[in-house]
């Protein structure tokens, strides 16, 4: 590894082979240097790491119903439609 300033030359292993020609393919598409788009993940990356994930509906877990509570809606019904 090597700087030129604040530029820093390195050299990286253990890199998917497929995730990295589609990077690539990206950085291209959007007129950025691999070093830049690199860059950008990173940052981007760092930004994140830390953030908590939004709830959504379908992080929900189904749960069984107590035999106490298993004809509450029909219980509920007799009340209301009496």
């Amino acid at each position: 590894m090597y700087y030129l300033g604040e530029i820093m030359q390195l050299s990286v292993k253990d890199v998917d082979a497929s995730v990295f020609k589609e990077f690539k393919a990206e950085s291209v598409r959007d007129g950025l240097k691999i070093g830049k788009g690199l860059t950008l993940a990173m940052e981007f990356w760092l930004r994140n790491k830390n953030q908590k994930k939004k709830a959504s509906i379908l992080d929900f877990e189904p749960s069984l119903w107590e035999k106490e509570t298993a004809k509450v809606s029909e219980k509920l019904d007799d009340v209301v439609y009496e």
